[in-house]
């Protein structure tokens, strides 16, 4: 009679266990959504303006770093060269495969508009970087105050051209709403408080192109003999126009500066042909562009004070006049003196 009721005992255990694991298991199935949405892994596809140049490999590390993380699949893609059709239709292409968003830096707004919509429509979160017009965006998050670091990029290019005299500006793209306004500001800026400079000419287009960059200087030092300066927008138009100076040589009577990286231009700062550069982290905005897509995937709202985990964007600042627009604090300013401090 004993061993029955042990066994009796062991067998009411055992049938309890059992309950106990059906239960469970209904648990998880009941609350499965919300099981699901504190382990989901995202999709997304981060689509930059040219693929292959520095900057854009340097912003592929940030996507990497963000996907080693947090486990998301994200990954980066763009066009061999700078051309808004093309980025556009890689766009489009990727509406065809599962993807839960898409970061873009687009070469040309209007050209994505219209594929930037159709993946809104399907559900596809939008993040833009360099592109505060852009209408169809979830989110658009800038490094900066884009006039702000226009004006600033001026007042340095006129104190080393000590307030007087003809300059150029180099943008990538007529198209490129971004460089636009840098320009804009710059321009604007110089007219106002500087009135012994002038631009010798309107904006030249480089389409972020090296090659393309280096042949418009040189044109452009044969043109105008009496040219002081240079403000380049591009990554591309910095060295190139370095070089082109010191292939005339007169790289010691030509201040140029702009934006770029040290990796790329440390031997022109280094000789003087280049004065300086000013810049932000491409890696940091692809990992907070990726770092707000899921927030929103996730139901979170981007406002203003928002931590995206990097420099640069740990206190966002929300547009005045278009909620989605936000600004980071991201600008650095290198030269021969403090460029070994950016490895990059």
């Amino acid at each position: 009679m004993k061993v029955w009721s042990t066994a009796a005992q062991m067998l009411m255990v055992l049938s309890i266990l059992v309950a106990l694991a059906a239960c469970g298991s209904a648990e998880l199935k009941q609350g499965g959504s919300a099981t699901k949405a504190l382990v989901k892994k995202y999709k997304i596809a981060t689509v930059v303006k040219v693929d292959g140049i520095p900057w854009f490999a340097r912003m592929r590390e940030g996507v990497k770093r963000f996907a080693h993380e947090t486990g998301h699949e994200a990954f980066t893609l763009g066009p061999a060269k700078g051309d808004g059709t093309l980025q556009a239709r890689m766009i489009e292409d990727l509406l065809n495969q599962p993807l839960d968003a898409i970061c873009v830096v687009p070469f040309s707004v209007s050209a994505v508009e219209p594929i930037l919509k159709q993946a809104r429509n399907k559900g596809i979160v939008v993040v833009s970087h360099e592109a505060s017009n852009q209408e169809n965006a979830d989110c658009i998050l800038e490094a900066f105050d884009n006039q702000a670091w226009g004006e600033h990029l001026m007042d340095k290019l006129a104190k080393y051209m000590n307030y007087q005299g003809a300059y150029a500006v180099i943008v990538g793209s007529f198209q490129s709403r971004s460089h636009m306004e840098w320009s804009d500001a710059a321009i604007a800026y110089q007219n106002k408080f500087y009135p012994n400079m002038k631009t010798v000419t309107g904006r030249i287009e480089d389409h972020d192109n090296s090659a393309r960059a280096y042949a418009q200087t040189k044109e452009l030092l044969m043109r105008y003999p009496d040219l002081r300066g240079i403000l380049c927008f591009t990554m591309a138009s910095c060295p190139a126009a370095a070089l082109a100076a010191e292939t005339a040589g007169i790289e010691s009577r030509l201040d140029i500066l702009g934006v770029s990286l040290v990796s790329v231009c440390k031997s022109y700062l280094e000789s003087g042909s280049l004065k300086m550069i000013s810049f932000w982290d491409p890696a940091d905005a692809g990992f907070a562009m990726n770092t707000i897509a899921v927030k929103i995937l996730q139901g979170e709202k981007i406002e203003q004070g928002t931590d995206l985990g990097v420099n640069g964007y740990r206190n966002l600042r929300v547009d005045h006049e278009k909620p989605n627009l936000f600004y980071g604090t991201g600008w650095i300013d290198a030269d021969k003196e403090t460029m070994s401090e950016y490895p990059y």
